[in-house]
């Protein structure tokens, strides 16, 4: 069986990396009597200067995209629609407001050395896209740890270790210099990227060609 590396460059607080991980997902699974795939996350700040109370999310995408509210209620209907059908609720209703996810980052590459990173991103989109929650505020950012089965005395030591900042700052950095600045971004087999949350039957086909590709550069010359 070929192994497949996956490595997701994204942020908690955007719905494509939500609906392209769940449409990834599925394609994954559809493939699962041929590849193995192993995923790691990478983080992406949407919103880096971000005030710690976060600002009003109809305010802020006005503001950052110079949309009308028809527009932006426009938007969130058709994304709640491509999220449903994926199979994932977007409750836009349960939130108001969008925040800073640097903390959120520094779990979840404390996650990893766990081996409960993508557990612990899951329960992160389902905090905010389901039901709403402030992921810059650490009880709430503990509660979320504890959910996947994560310690939240060691969480607390992460979100104040210099440590777990210079690596999500170290990383954030890589892949600026890589050219990735829109999300979700996954690159497979460090090789070959792919852009924005597609639908699972690009995925299907992109994991396909790829794993083709590197068994027949792995055959003989004939």
């Amino acid at each position: 069986m070929k192994t497949i590396q996956l490595d997701i460059v994204s942020d908690v607080v955007c719905p494509w990396c939500a609906i392209g991980y769940a449409h990834l997902s599925k394609a994954i699974d559809s493939l699962s009597d041929q590849l193995e795939v192993n995923i790691n996350w990478h983080p992406f700040e949407l919103n880096p200067h971000m005030a710690p109370e976060g600002q009003e999310i109809n305010e802020h995408l006005m503001e950052k995209y110079g949309s009308t509210a028809d527009q932006l209620q426009e938007n969130k209907n058709r994304i709640r629609d491509i999220g449903a059908q994926a199979g994932i609720e977007l409750n836009f209703d349960a939130r108001s407001r969008i925040y800073n996810t640097l903390d959120c980052h520094k779990l979840l590459t404390w996650a990893e050395e766990k081996g409960k990173q993508t557990d612990l991103k899951l329960a992160l989109f389902e905090a905010y896209f389901g039901n709403g929650q402030n992921v810059s505020e650490r009880a709430i950012l503990k509660s979320v740890v504890e959910s996947v089965g994560l310690s939240s005395v060691e969480a607390e030591i992460v979100l104040n270790d210099e440590h777990y900042l210079a690596k999500v700052r170290d990383e954030q950095a890589k892949y600026r210099s890589m050219g990735i600045n829109a999300v979700p971004a996954v690159i497979v087999n460090n090789q070959f990227l792919i852009n924005g949350g597609q639908p699972t039957e690009v995925f299907k086909q992109a994991l396909l060609e790829v794993a083709n590709q590197a068994v027949n550069s792995e055959s003989p010359e004939s």
